[in-house]
């Protein structure tokens, strides 16, 4: 089990704090030491997100920029900024993974349409904004994922499926929103949909070749 050095006193915190303001990097390197603690205590609450040794990681850098950018002169006690600095950090790590595993996911190739044009799952599923025409021309692409979704996918992916990207009538919901509903990691909500994603491609690959 990792152990972590004791927490600075009040006046030891102001001393270190005050000799590196002065240029001394080793207070530097002693007010992050002591404040290890505070960011393993930060990453537990997010420990069903991400591998700990990972959110620790993200941590340190919050607690760097927290150490870098306190005020000394406001009063306050650095692990009260530096917590909230620390939680952004690993907050905004959530948000660009997200970014990315969406897009990923949205822009993933999955079929043609009548005119040989490839098109990916957000066209068909987040069209709201296009006109009359061109949801009535795929609308046969529309039909055919509603029916892979409800015939091909497993129940879990299906229901994953469907809150994710907010088919038949429902609300896009995150991954850590369903994970939380339904009792399982955000990872795991990711592998699965990852998994459904997939099939619908391949199952969509294989009728365009029949």
């Amino acid at each position: 089990m990792k152990t972590f050095k004791e927490p600075l006193t009040p006046k030891e915190e102001k001393k270190y704090l005050e000799r590196y303001a002065q240029g001394d990097k080793l207070a530097k390197d002693i007010l992050i030491e002591s404040n290890l603690r505070l960011v393993a205590h930060v990453a537990k609450k997010y420990s069903g997100e991400r591998d700990n040794e990972d959110l620790i990681s993200i941590g340190i850098i919050g607690l760097i920029k927290a150490i870098n950018s306190f005020d000394i002169n406001k009063g306050n006690r650095l692990g009260t900024y530096a917590a909230k600095c620390i939680e952004n950090e690993m907050l905004m790590m959530f948000r660009n993974e997200k970014k990315r595993s969406r897009d990923v996911s949205l822009n993933e190739p999955i079929g043609t349409d009548k005119e040989g044009n490839t098109i990916c799952l957000i066209d068909v599923v987040e069209s709201d904004n296009e006109d009359v025409i061109s949801n009535m021309e795929r609308q046969e692409n529309v039909e055919m994922i509603r029916d892979i979704v409800e015939n091909k996918l497993t129940k879990r992916e299906r229901e994953i499926i469907e809150r994710r990207y907010g088919m038949n009538g429902r609300e896009s919901e995150t991954q850590k929103i369903i994970g939380m509903d339904l009792n399982i990691s955000r990872s795991y909500v990711s592998r699965i949909e990852k998994r459904a994603l997939e099939k619908i491609k391949s199952t969509i690959d294989y009728s365009y070749k029949m």
